[in-house]
């Protein structure tokens, strides 16, 4: 099988250098100083003390293909803030996932959440470009980085004032995240490599992050309310990133009430 996500990352260090040919770091300052649209995404979990959810706007995946025809970013956000989202995961790979950071901006523009930009950040230059769209969070896949390079694009994000998750799939990948303090763990359910998913795998990594000082996320493969109590009764993680599930739903507005109230 091939890896999905090798072949994303050599898509993505292709696009990225062709959009650095027309976007310079100093214009991407100038875009981010006309912004007054940020906001504590790491506080914003961190002070709740009741269930998060991150729900997540996206029109593919390479897993199940075209999610949404009919397909309208500030719809969906509308329907996720008015039924009780805490954050958005905004979904901006534009080649395997059809995104586009421009929906950021957009929803920044109607609505005030937090926004985390979902995306594959190989290079520090993606953080700049990111916050000049409106994002408050990044994602640094372990599995995609080399450890300087992660380290690099930590803290240029931190630099900028943005909060950021870092994503981990096996209990290696949990055990190199633990030095970043101030970052979220994201435990994802869904292996990057092979697309396999097992919610199970955010109980298996628990016991290796569970004494990390920043929030933890269980990611991926959460198909309604039962699955997140379920995580919630093992481990004690009440913050879920959840998209497929929603944007397939027959009624994802019942589903993320029934899901931001699996404790009370």
């Amino acid at each position: 099988m091939t890896n999905i996500l090798e072949k994303i990352i050599s898509d993505k260090k292709e696009s990225l250098r062709l959009f650095k040919k027309e976007n310079s770091i100093n214009l991407l300052e100038k875009k981010i100083k006309e912004l007054n649209c940020f906001f504590d995404f790491k506080n914003t979990i961190h002070k709740n003390k009741k269930i998060s959810l991150i729900s997540e706007i996206k029109r593919a995946s390479p897993s199940a293909g075209i999610i949404i025809k009919d397909f309208n970013h500030l719809d969906i956000a509308k329907m996720y803030i008015d039924n009780g989202a805490t954050c958005l995961s905004v979904l901006t790979e534009e080649k395997y996932f059809l995104g586009n950071l421009q929906h950021i901006l957009d929803i920044k523009k109607n609505y005030k959440i937090p926004i985390l930009a979902k995306d594959f950040f190989i290079d520090p230059y993606q953080v700049a470009l990111s916050k000049s769209f409106g994002c408050d969070c990044i994602l640094i896949i372990i599995s995609a980085l080399e450890n300087k390079l992660a380290d690099e694009i930590y803290s240029e994000a931190l630099s900028q004032g943005l909060s950021v998750i870092v994503e981990v799939h096996d209990k290696k990948e949990a055990e190199a995240a633990l030095k970043y303090e101030k970052a979220l763990i994201g435990i994802n359910n869904r292996n990057l490599k092979t697309l396999e998913v097992s919610i199970n795998n955010t109980i298996s990594i628990f016991e290796v992050v569970k004494n990390h000082k920043s929030p933890l996320l269980s990611e991926s493969g959460i198909k309604n309310e039962k699955d997140a109590k379920y995580i919630y009764d093992q481990t004690g993680i009440k913050n879920f990133l959840i998209g497929e599930s929603l944007l397939k739903s027959d009624n994802p507005e019942g589903l993320i009430r029934k899901l931001i109230h699996i404790i009370q």
